[in-house]
């Protein structure tokens, strides 16, 4: 059975699902489509932890799909700007699990895991599935991934 690894960048899939559509994105019929047929090396969920009782409950939804939920504070600057994304921390977890997996599934529009997608695909021999919002995903990370899945209304919540 193919083996796949399962990334999520939570805010980036939040704010263009909102901003596309008003709608929030379905991680139970993702995780269906993203997982038949296959056994899961690691699923790992990224978002950012800002203490909201709701969010709480939220990452308890992932945790029980199957996820394991990573957090990092939400930081406020002084200047008002805000700080907390996962890149790194997803880029490092992308380069372990790759070679386990004969796929890493990585849910985020960023352009800046187009260099992850190519490094897991020549140095892992691995497939790379994207899934993220068409008109909101990076179109080197489409390219630099085996195949683009477009989150659209089938995996959004009703």
């Amino acid at each position: 059975m193919e083996k796949v690894t399962i990334l999520v960048d939570v805010q980036n899939v939040y704010y263009t699902c909102r901003s596309a559509y008003q709608r929030n994105f379905d991680y139970n019929k993702f995780w269906k489509q993203a997982t038949q047929d296959r056994t899961v090396v690691k699923a790992i969920a990224y978002a950012i932890d800002s203490g909201d009782e709701k969010q709480k409950q939220f990452q308890n939804i992932l945790r029980a799909i199957g996820f394991d939920v990573k957090l990092k504070p939400y930081i406020q600057r002084s200047d008002g700007s805000a700080k907390g994304d996962w890149d790194v921390g997803i880029t490092l977890d992308g380069i372990e699990y790759a070679e386990q997996s004969d796929t890493v599934v990585l849910v985020s529009g960023d352009g800046d895991f187009g260099l992850l997608a190519q490094k897991m695909i020549t140095k892992y021999n691995c497939k790379v599935e994207v899934y993220g919002v068409p008109k909101l995903t990076a179109v080197s990370l489409i390219h630099a991934a085996s195949q683009f899945h477009p989150i659209e209304s089938e995996l959004l919540l009703k």
